[in-house]
C-alpha cells in the first residue's frame, strides 16, 4: 500500500496485520504527516515490509505493484489549510502520484486497486446527504486534486480495464493522526491549557469517524466490493466543530475560555454529508460511538 506510514494508513496496516493473514508492503516517503514511529511495533512483523520511497517515482512504484495482488493507495497532501497556502505539492502528489500508480498497474497487472478518496470531492451540501452517483464539485484545492484523482482512476477503469474502487470516507478521527488536524489539534491544546482557535463561528458541520471503523470498511470493500464502484463511509454521526470544541474541552477537563474564534479560512465548506447505504449492504455497520473514539484519543495524546 502506498502511504501506509500516515494517519489512515498506518492504522489500515496494524488492522490488516491484526486482522487477517495478509502480508503487507508499505511505501511511503515519509512527509510531515508520514513516520515510521507510526508503525514501529510492526516494523519487525514478519508479514510487514517497509521502504521508503515517494508514490511519483515510477520505478519504485513498478517494481512494487510487480509483486502485490492488489493496491491500496493512501499516498497524498491531506490538509485543506496547506492546500490554500500553496497546492503545488498536493498537484503533484495527489494528481501525478496516481497517475505513478495507475500506469505501473496497467503495465504490471493486479487483481483489485483500492483509492482512497475523500468526501470533501462533492462539496458542501445545505440539507440531505451525498450518494456515489452525485457529481463532484470540488470547493479548495486539495479537494480538487483528490477529485482530479477519481476521475482519472475511473478513466483508467474506463480505458485499460483497471480493476479500480474507490472509497470516499467522511472525516477521520484516532490515534497516529497529525497534530495539525481540528481534534488531536485542540486535545493537545486543550490539555495544555492553550488557546483553541475556532474558524467563523464554529458552525461547519462533518461527520466523525473512528479510525478503526474506517479500517473495517476498507477491507470490507477490498474484499468485496464491486470493481468500478464508489462507496461513501460515512456514519451519520454528524457535529459542528464547536460542538466537537466543546466535547474535547470537555474530555480533557478544560474550560470553555479556551475557545477563542477567529476569521474563518476562505471556502469553508458548512456542511459535508455522506449516504453509506451502499456501503451497508455490503454488511459494515460503525462499531464506535463519537464518544468512545474521543476517549481513546485523549489517552493517546495526552500520554
Amino acid at each position: 500500500m502506498t502511504g501506509g506510514a500516515g494517519f489512515i494508513g498506518s492504522n489500515f496496516v496494524h488492522h490488516l496485520l491484526a486482522q487477517t493473514d495478509h502480508t503487507v508492503t508499505t511505501l511511503d516517503a515519509l512527509t510531515y504527516a508520514g513516520s515510521k514511529e507510526n508503525l514501529a511495533d510492526v516494523l519487525d512483523n514478519s508479514r510487514h515490509e517497509f521502504v521508503c520511497g515517494d508514490v511519483r517515482n515510477q520505478e519504485i512504484v513498478t517494481e512494487l505493484v510487480g509483486d502485490a495482488d492488489a493496491v491500496v493507495h493512501f499516498a497524498a497532501q491531506s490538509h485543506v489549510d496547506r492546500s490554500i497556502e500553496s497546492s503545488e505539492e498536493f498537484v503533484t502528489t495527489n494528481v501525478q502520484g496516481t497517475q505513478t500508480v495507475l500506469d505501473a498497474i496497467t503495465a504490471e497487472g493486479i487483481d483489485r486497486y483500492l483509492h482512497i478518496s475523500t468526501d470533501e470531492v462533492y462539496g458542501e451540501i445545505s440539507s440531505g446527504s451525498f450518494t456515489e452517483d452525485d457529481a463532484v464539485q470540488p470547493r479548495n484545492p486539495y479537494a480538487a486534486t483528490k477529485a482530479g484523482a477519481d476521475l482519472l482512476v475511473q478513466s483508467y477503469h474506463i480505458t485499460h480495464g483497471l480493476p479500480a474502487i474507490i472509497v470516499r470516507p467522511s472525516n477521520n478521527f484516532g490515534p497516529r493522526q497529525h497534530p495539525e488536524k481540528l481534534i488531536p489539534k485542540f486535545v493537545t491544546r486543550a490539555a495544555a491549557g492553550e488557546p483553541l482557535p475556532l474558524y467563523g463561528d464554529g458552525t461547519n458541520c462533518r461527520e466523525w469517524l473512528y479510525v478503526e471503523d474506517t479500517c473495517r470498511a476498507i477491507e470490507l470493500v477490498l474484499e468485496s466490493g464491486g470493481i468500478g464502484e464508489i462507496y461513501n463511509i460515512g456514519n451519520g454521526h454528524e457535529l459542528s466543530n464547536l460542538a466537537v470544541t466543546e466535547r474535547i474541552i470537555e474530555a480533557v477537563g478544560a474550560t470553555d475560555s479556551l475557545i477563542k474564534f477567529v476569521e474563518d479560512r476562505p471556502g469553508h465548506d458548512q456542511r459535508y454529508s455522506v449516504d453509506a447505504t451502499k456501503l451497508q449492504s455490503l454488511g459494515w455497520e460503525p462499531h464506535w460511538s463519537f464518544e468512545e473514539g474521543l476517549e481513546e484519543v485523549v489517552n493517546y495524546y495526552v500520554s
